[in-house]
């Protein structure tokens, strides 16, 4: 198998949609601890980071496709993934689950004993959601869970170069961190809620549990506006740094999440359009971030 298949098996697309979190976790870390950081560690931490990213990204979909292979069969829209139809083995998916985890606690490794000693959060974490949607539509917010260690884990990779278990025990993650994760949970909820509607009659026959094969069209629409003003209020909570950049940000993007929604049934292709919006999301708040101080954050130097 060669990696084009092995980048469609793992759908290297959506890590458009964690990544600029990662980067936002370090930019927020390493200025707020640039004055202590240690000097041999400027410029170094973002490239074990993304390594363990990279590994906790191909775990999780690595898992969630060995998991929910049985119901991949069940369902027309994905009865064709590698795992389905026999073109990846069972063997080769083991295998490429060890290779990303190898590649999680390595970088976590290279980082420090906190990053290393909490990497088992993420794998449970990600071992735990393919069997949620089999008992709740909650499920959607569990994916999110599963998204909000982005930030969170790219934080601790550097405030724990500084402040080590203090970094969590004390609480230095409150409330820029928090809020940031809490609304990175939320705006993956809402995308994953609309993205389910594809499913709702294979989810309803297989008894897979989703919001929209749980709850009529007009409430999906209705929590995925919801869930899109709570996203804007967690990040407008934040505050990063104090700046209107951030919040000015968080506002255009939600209110175009919100448009793409509420326009479903009109856009010629709202998964697509929907897809592009939310992946964008990310990218448009990091920018926004570095707007605020170029000249401090570890992305730039």
């Amino acid at each position: 198998m060669g990696m084009k298949e092995i980048l469609s098996f793992v759908k290297v697309e959506h890590t458009l949609f964690s990544l600029p979190f990662v980067l936002i976790g370090y930019v927020l870390a390493h200025n707020q601890f640039m004055h202590e950081l240690p000097s041999q560690k400027f410029g170094i931490d973002i490239l074990w980071i993304l390594i363990a990213a990279v590994g906790a990204r191909g775990l999780a979909m690595t898992l969630n496709r060995i998991i929910d292979r049985d119901i991949d069969a069940a369902n027309p829209r994905t009865e064709n993934r590698h795992l389905v139809s026999g073109a990846m083995s069972m063997n080769t998916a083991w295998t490429l689950s060890a290779i990303f985890l190898g590649m999680l606690l390595f970088g976590a490794w290279q980082l420090n004993e906190v990053a290393l000693m909490m990497a088992w959060l993420p794998v449970l974490v990600f071992v735990i959601y393919p069997y949620t949607k089999r008992h709740t539509w909650l499920c959607h917010f569990w994916l999110g869970l599963c998204l909000a260690l982005a930030p969170a884990g790219a934080w601790i990779a550097v405030a724990a170069d500084v402040h080590g278990w203090a970094a969590i025990t004390d609480l230095y993650w409150y409330p820029v961190i928090f809020f940031i994760s809490l609304g990175v949970t939320f705006w993956i909820a809402a995308f994953d809620i609309n993205y389910a509607r594809m499913d709702v009659e294979s989810d309803r026959k297989s008894g897979i549990h989703s919001f929209p094969s749980r709850f009529s069209e007009g409430a999906t629409t209705r929590t995925s506006v919801q869930l899109t003003l709570l996203w804007f209020a967690c990040f407008a909570i934040s505050d990063p740094m104090d700046e209107i950049w951030f919040l000015v940000a968080a506002g255009l993007m939600s209110g175009l999440n919100i448009a793409v929604i509420v326009a479903r049934e009109r856009l010629e292709d709202f998964q697509t359009t929907l897809f592009r919006v939310s992946m964008l999301t990310g990218w448009v708040l990091l920018i926004a971030i570095l707007m605020i101080e170029p000249s401090n954050n570890g992305l730039l130097e």
